[in-house]
């Protein structure tokens, strides 16, 4: 698999593909945003490990941009930046990211969370076609299409709604969803799963007149044609 690694600092960068490369994986490192955007929109990545503070156009930027790009909205980010504050993983994670980790790190830790992030890109695409209504989702296709009208996704959205999709008339918890959907546990404190819900909603349900995700108070939420 082949991961691209922006990383303004030549000596962590080269920390990165060395340990990498020695894992089996084809490394790529940019060393600022510029460069490591149009490394990502001239090839295909399993997976893009993103520092934040660069000169030039930062991660958060670089983030923005690979989300408004159809061709690399769903190739997995993690985070690895030296800003740890709850506000700048909860950014993060609400531009899309699959995962935040904060520098100092250990090698051994970002190694287990390349492979889970990998392994669960894996995952999601066993079943290829998921329907509810009108709504339909090709996952191998990335492609997500109500009432014959294409809809646009950022990499998390998507994730988010074929969660919801696969398990159709469940209740799902918060903490669930968190833990699924973002590989973290929740924290009650944040409202990153209600800020995801309502942009998801905004784009498949507000537009069209049956409703398809519904809150359950108190609870979470659940995707139903409700009668």
């Amino acid at each position: 698999m082949r991961i691209l690694v922006i990383e303004d600092e030549l000596k962590a960068g080269e920390y990165l593909r060395n340990g990498l490369t020695e894992s089996g994986y084809v490394v790529d490192v940019a060393v600022n945003g510029n460069d490591g955007l149009h490394m990502a929109q001239e090839l295909r990545y399993d997976l893009i490990v993103l520092d934040v503070m660069m000169p030039g156009m930062d991660g958060w930027e670089v983030m923005r941009r690979l989300q408004l790009d159809k061709k690399q909205a769903d190739t997995p980010v993690l985070f690895l930046t030296a800003r740890g504050t709850l506000e700048d993983r909860l950014k993060g994670l609400e531009l899309g990211a699959d995962d935040y980790l904060v520098k100092p790190f250990s090698f051994a830790e970002l190694l287990a969370r390349v492979k889970v992030v990998l392994r669960r890109g894996s995952q999601v695409r066993q079943e290829d076609l998921l329907e509810i209504a009108d709504l339909q989702i090709d996952v191998p296709k990335r492609r997500v299409v109500r009432a014959g009208a294409r809809i646009a996704l950022t990499n998390k959205e998507f994730a988010l709604l074929q969660f919801f999709m696969l398990n159709q008339g469940q209740v799902l918890s918060r903490s669930l969803i968190a833990s699924r959907v973002w590989d973290m546990n929740f924290d009650s404190d944040t409202n990153v799963v209600d800020v995801a819900v309502r942009r998801l909603r905004k784009k498949i349900d507000e537009p069209f007149a049956i409703r398809l995700i519904h809150t359950v108070h108190g609870v979470g939420y659940r995707c139903e044609v409700e009668a």
